[in-house]
């Protein structure tokens, strides 16, 4: 029992700090890079609402991404 707690206390240590090695600061000229529609997470915003309405028109059982219905989409 104790050589599992000691396992999973290492891996939270290492977890943790590879967690914080990934941190950094960022500079004033470099945060015009980071604030371009590239950056997001979700990204382009047409693309997304496309996506979206495929995923929803194709989940027409469980009435798609928060609409009541389902089906085709074509309406």
């Amino acid at each position: 029992m104790s050589f599992t707690l000691t396992l999973v206390r290492t891996i939270v240590v290492v977890a943790g700090y590879m967690s914080l090695t990934g941190c950094a600061n960022v500079k004033p000229w470099e945060k015009g890079t980071l604030a371009r529609p590239e950056m997001t997470f979700e990204g382009d915003a047409l693309d997304v609402r496309f996506t979206e309405h495929v995923y929803s028109s194709k989940e027409a059982a469980s009435g798609g991404a928060g609409v009541g219905g389902g089906g085709c989409g074509c309406n």
